[in-house]
């Protein structure tokens, strides 16, 4: 497992409103499949309430896992929900704003979500990312996550 950041602070994400910002923040540009057909008929804006309220709760790990990443002087760059479905602990959700894309944060924040669920003394983590969503995949890749399955989802349209 990676150090901790040396880069980042990481702070509980316990403020609603801050975290429903960056959650928004992050869909600009999102590689997330689901996501970018969500876009298509809503606002950012609604679809990152719509995540909030509608997928987050559905996970099942406590709240005081998740974390938002901020530089040394408070600016949040990222957040990441670790936390657990019905089978596993799980990478649930991550992001880095577009401001902050192409430093590297996603490594250090992916680290501290890893390291909130091992510090659990869980038998796995897992996680998942679309195939397109190329830079995610690298970032798993490059944490130690192995590929040990895939899925299709389809919608309808």
């Amino acid at each position: 497992m990676a150090a901790a950041s040396q880069r980042l602070v990481f702070k509980p994400a316990d403020d609603r409103d801050e975290l429903l910002r960056l959650l928004t923040l992050t869909l600009e540009g999102t590689l997330d499949a689901h996501s970018r057909r969500d876009l298509t008929t809503a606002s950012a804006a609604e679809v990152a309430l719509g995540q909030l309220d509608g997928e987050f709760p559905g996970y099942v790990g406590p709240r005081e896992w998740w974390r938002i990443a901020c530089l040394p002087d408070g600016e949040p760059v990222g957040f990441v929900i670790p936390s657990r479905n019905s089978y596993n602990a799980i990478i649930a959700y991550i992001g880095v704003v577009p401001a902050h894309r192409g430093h590297g944060y996603i490594d250090d924040i992916l680290a501290e979500g890893t390291r909130i669920l091992a510090s659990q003394d869980v038998p796995r983590i897992r996680a998942a990312t679309d195939v397109g969503n190329i830079p995610m995949a690298k970032a798993f890749a490059r944490a130690g996550y192995a590929v040990t399955g895939r899925q299709v989802d389809m919608v309808w349209s």
